[in-house]
């Protein structure tokens, strides 16, 4: 009999889950924390205490360091000592309030309990989930705490029946067992469970649980940062850190730094793992959705700039929504053995699986092992790519085994036109069909199988699907049939024991959209009929054009192996959404890739984080990016005249013609109310595409895209800007008011009955910038080519002076410390009890929808959802920021702009993932360590689905393509500044060296930084000559030559 070479690789990996309670299981952390401040303060204003003690007040770090995780008794023993306060262990039976580790121990457990009993207890829910999932699932869980309090508490929880196993301080005690951070609780629970130390995960808060589990050789070891603790619970030795136990995937491997493994299936995380399991080739994305289907499965495809709008119900009105398309699901694949039923239906069961997205080859494989009713098991194979070198093509293997027994298979493949916008939860049903069945009833031409066709209901896209599918070694073209709007084939063959049967499917995909087409259909029946049958052939074909694009992205670090597979994993989906074939496109950055439906699909100012990487690798992409928003100039241009300015308005959001699309209202789930959402007032995504526009000539020199394009985008910003401006004589200041800058959470000011800020810094400093650069650039073009320049866009020399004076004379707001404000008053807003909303509800990453429940507003607060100021440093560098501020009149110290940086860090709830590219960006140059901890961060955003379970609906692609800059940007602190590249490196200890490619001004550059050295060679070629600048260090590189620097 046949065994599978795979069951044993693809068994789900552990057997058993040890929680930690206090902080994992329960937020009785908060109550021990608040109970050892009550008994540090009682011991210190003790007459016992000794006169020398060292009586500061108890902190956080005290907890974390001294008592977390331990028994109270050497907690309090290791707390006193760090104070200077010996203190013996006593005996058991000491009274409480005895001047003995158990004498203050029982002191500190009375206080605990009086505080439980005021407080209460409160599970967390997402390690009430997954407790839920493993009940049903069948996998055993155990307590192993040091509390002795732990079956009230898990009373008072609800969740004492959740656990099949209790290892607490009183067992420990009775058995003799030390506690965390030695092992041996953690092993007595895997005992008593039945299971071996590395088939159990263990899930702890402390450091000293981390140390114990790593000490019992426990397989995974998973540590839970609610308090920003990550860097010590890593040192501890936990294998990953998570914020929240509803991050974990007990089935994802992260091994090699170039694959994405997860084992076994995961409802909770199906989605998530969908999302980051995509192939794509710039013109479509596909989810890495199981093809046979399922409850937990969601299908989707997403095509590159298609579009379409639907009415919909929104506060009481009907208002029209854009959405970017779920086109045909063209991967549907179902099997059934004999005369059973279909897996999809329940008559294939899996036992085991593996998935892994390989990124070094782009391509998704699947094994799986199925079960028959009647007890047979069939190994299955899969693999799938997008090919990245037809970019209308995608194609799919799926090899069937049968493990010991012969029988019959029938394969069911098709495209299904039905799929719906169901992403996103969404009251309005009717609000999800974009897609009519256009498909005609004959049975293709060309030698396709079968040719679907689809229309959207609104922008009248036309999206047409052929595939051919043929079973290896048989000429059946199979049988045809329709199931509502699923058209399939059916092929039957037989299987025989240990023998594979192998089915390929090809698809082609095509639009209305696309160039030099006579139609989607026939266009689609050409592809396949030049793409052959030969699956290996066409693999081939894909990786070679894979390889050529992946190799001047590729970074190289010396750094764990976790965090260089996340860099590779970010990598990948920025290459998954835009390639060169985006060049052939109308198409814009869309915030989640094409990876699922989340922002229904749209454009934002992520492009601000994607093209400081794209322009110095592939600068034909960025062009064509940059091109995406010269073409909506038009509609820019009216947008900014229905307001009765000047110049283009680009809008916050939009997706097909530049049309403003940001909703006016947003549902809080919390309080079931609606809110009014002003986001649209965030002009400076206008200021973004001005910068980006020069950033790219700055590397490239294209003066031709310059001249015919680049002037129109930056001049268009800059009179909008100019427009919008108000003078104030009496400080020979200008203004902006009524806008909002990039934290979404300040859109009015508290008790205006008009929405927007007045004076925003970042808002006002980029305009500065912006009005800056218009005027050099009326200064870089002469003769004839100024001539047509300015007849072409109506410049004239007085516009060009008013410029120059706005440039010097934009006003911004600063505190009385000489910090900058976020905007004009942002001062007398009060100050949020940051620790009382963490305490209370964990994720503050929403707090406008948590104060809103609260019948509060966060305009009344000193706090942000994402940066704000502090994009300035980022964009500019620390050095820009403080020159552009030198050039408006304005003295900013480093000193100063230290203290700024602090004080926004302080106050940021990180509401969007951009926002910890950003703080690591700023942090680097001062404190690289700091700046490793928010890079770490921004790096589990998607892989860890920090952002409250929205990764299912897309990736962020903002700020995966913002690690890979931080990289190049902070680490190694490159800039670029006219022929001059300058490096400032600032690297982190957890980053031993770096390595990456860049294409600047002609030159092919390698860079190579290591500790104390940085070199830099360019290749061989024709390239002008460069300025190299590492901090004070400048030297001249020619093609060809390497410079090398010491650090």
């Amino acid at each position: 009999m046949t065994r599978s070479p795979t069951l044993a690789a693809a068994q789900p990996p552990f057997d058993a889950v040890i929680f930690d309670l206090d902080g994992v299981v329960t937020n009785t952390a908060v109550i021990h924390q608040r109970a050892w401040k009550d008994v540090f303060e009682a011991i210190i204003n003790d007459p016992r205490c000794p006169s020398d003690a060292d009586r500061s007040p108890f902190t956080q770090d005290d907890y974390f360091r001294t008592v977390d995780g331990k028994p109270r008794e050497s907690g309090l023993i290791d707390l006193l000592a760090s104070r200077g306060i010996p203190l013996g262990l006593g005996q058991v039976t000491d009274a409480v309030g005895d001047w003995t580790a158990y004498g203050l121990g029982a002191l500190k457990n009375r206080a605990y309990l009086e505080r439980l009993a005021a407080d209460g207890v409160q599970a967390y829910p997402g390690t009430s989930r997954l407790l839920k999932t493993m009940q049903d699932e069948g996998v055993p869980a155990a307590i192993v705490t040091s509390s002795r309090n732990a079956m009230p508490v898990l009373s008072a929880a609800g969740l004492a029946d959740s656990f099949q196993v209790v290892v607490d301080g009183t067992l420990a005690l009775q058995l003799g067992l030390p506690g965390k951070p030695a092992p041996e609780v953690f092993l007595e629970a895997a005992h008593r469970l039945g299971v071996s130390p590395e088939r159990a995960v263990v899930i702890e808060d402390s450091v000293a649980g981390v140390l114990a589990a790593r000490r019992g050789g426990f397989g995974r070891v998973v540590g839970i940062d609610r308090l920003k603790a990550r860097r010590t619970l890593e040192e501890a030795g936990a294998h990953v850190v998570l914020n929240d136990v509803s991050q974990l995937d007990l089935g994802v491997v992260l091994g090699d730094p170039w694959q994405l493994v997860y084992r076994g299936m995961n409802s909770d995380h199906e989605g998530h793992r969908e999302a980051l399991t995509t192939l794509g080739n710039g013109y479509l994305g596909v989810r890495g959705a199981a093809p046979e289907g399922g409850e937990f499965s969601y299908p989707g495809m997403y095509l590159a700039g298609v579009f379409n709008r639907l009415e919909k119900q929104v506060g009481g009105s009907r208002v029209l929504e854009e959405h970017l398309v779920n086109a045909p699901d063209c991967l549907s694949l179902d099997i059934r053995v004999d005369s059973g039923d279909w897996w999809s239906a329940g008559g294939l069961q899996v036992i085991s699986e593996l998935r892994t997205l390989d990124l070094a080859r782009a391509v998704l494989e699947r094994q799986v092992v199925l079960e028959t009713a009647a007890g047979r098991h069939l190994r299955v194979e899969q693999q799938r790519f997008v090919s990245m070198a037809e970019c209308h093509l995608l194609a799919t293997e799926t090899r069937v085994t049968p493990l010991g027994w012969n029988g019959t298979i029938t394969f069911r493949t098709g495209v299904n036109t039905g799929t719906r916008n169901t992403n996103l939860p969404d009251p309005n049903a009717g609000a999800r069909v974009h897609l009519l069945d256009c498909t005609d009833d004959d049975d293709g031409q060309a030698g396709a199988d079968t040719i679907a066709e689809a229309e959207t209901t609104q922008s009248r896209i036309r999206i047409a699907v052929a595939f051919r599918a043929a079973v290896a070694g048989e000429t059946t073209r199979g049988t045809t049939g329709r199931t509502g709007q699923h058209h399939f084939r059916l092929y039957e063959s037989t299987l025989m024991d240990g023998e594979p049967t192998v089915l390929t499917k090809v698809v082609a995909v095509v639009t209305s959209r696309d160039r030099a087409i006579s139609s989607p259909r026939t266009e689609a029946q050409s592809i396949l009929a030049r793409s052959g049958r030969n699956f290996e052939a066409l693999l081939a074909s894909h990786g070679a054009a894979w390889q050529r694009l992946l190799r001047p992205f590729r970074v190289d670090l010396d750094a764990p192996t976790q965090v260089r597979l996340v860099l590779n994993l970010h990598l990948f989906h920025l290459l998954q959404t835009l390639t060169p074939h985006t060049m052939e496109l109308d198409a814009g950055v869309p915030a989640r890739g094409l990876h699922g439906e989340g922002y229904r699909g749209q454009i934002f100012w992520d492009e601000l984080f994607v093209l400081p990487v794209l322009t110095l690798r592939t600068p034909d992409v960025a062009r064509a990016l940059l091109n995406y928003r010269w073409r909506r100039l038009p509609a820019a241009r009216q947008a900014a005249a229905d307001q009765g300015r000047t110049g283009a308005m680009f809008p916050w959001q939009s997706g097909s013609d530049g049309t403003e699309e940001t909703p006016r209202w947003l549902y809080n789930h919390r309080s079931g109310r609606w809110m009014a959402d002003n986001s649209h007032l965030q002009r400076h995504v206008g200021l973004a595409v001005a910068f980006n526009a020069w950033q790219y000539y700055e590397a490239t020199v294209d003066r031709a895209w310059l001249f015919s394009k680049g002037a129109d985008l930056i001049v268009g910003v800059c009179r909008y800007f100019a427009s919008l401006v108000e003078y104030e004589a009496a400080t020979d200041r200008h203004h902006l008011r009524g806008l909002a800058g990039p934290d979404e959470y300040h859109t009015r000011r508290p008790g205006s009955d008009h929405p927007g800020v007045d004076d925003n810094a970042y808002t006002n400093v980029m305009a500065s910038w912006v009005f800056v650069r218009a005027a050099a650039l009326h200064r870089t073009f002469v003769g004839h080519e100024l001539d047509e320049l300015e007849a072409r866009l109506g410049i004239n020399a007085d516009e060009v002076a008013r410029w120059e004076r706005m440039g010097r004379s934009m006003y911004v707001p600063f505190e009385a410390d000489g910090t900058i404000s976020q905007f004009d008053g942002y001062s007398a807003l009060a100050e949020l009890d940051w620790a009382r909303y963490r305490e209370t509800y964990g994720n503050i990453e929403r707090l406008d929808l948590i104060l809103e429940a609260e019948d509060d507003t966060v305009d009344r607060y000193k706090l942000a959802k994402q940066a704000d100021v502090l994009m300035l440093p980022y964009l500019l560098g620390h050095g820009g920021l403080i020159t552009q501020l030198a050039h408006l009149g304005y003295t900013l110290t480093r000193e100063q702009l230290a203290r700024t940086i602090d004080y926004y860090l302080a106050r940021t709830a990180h509401g969007s993932t951009l926002s910890r590219v950003v703080h690591a960006s700023v942090l680097a140059s001062t404190d690289p360590n700091r700046a490793w901890d928010s890079f770490r961060e921004a790096l589990d955003a998607d892989l860890d689905d920090t952002q409250d379970g929205t990764t299912k609906s897309g990736i962020h692609l903002g700020a995966m393509a913002g690690t890979i800059d931080v990289v190049q940007r902070s680490f190694a602190g490159l800039r670029l500044n006219g022929d001059h590249l300058v490096f400032e490196p600032s690297m982190p200890a957890g980053l031993g060296a770096v390595a990456f490619s860049i294409s600047y001004r002609g030159h092919q550059l390698q860079i190579n930084l290591s500790p104390g050295r940085l070199d830099i060679s360019s290749a061989p070629g024709d390239a002008t000559p460069i300025w190299i600048q590492v901090n004070a260090q400048t030297k001249p590189l020619a093609a060809g030559d390497l410079k090398s620097f010491s650090l």
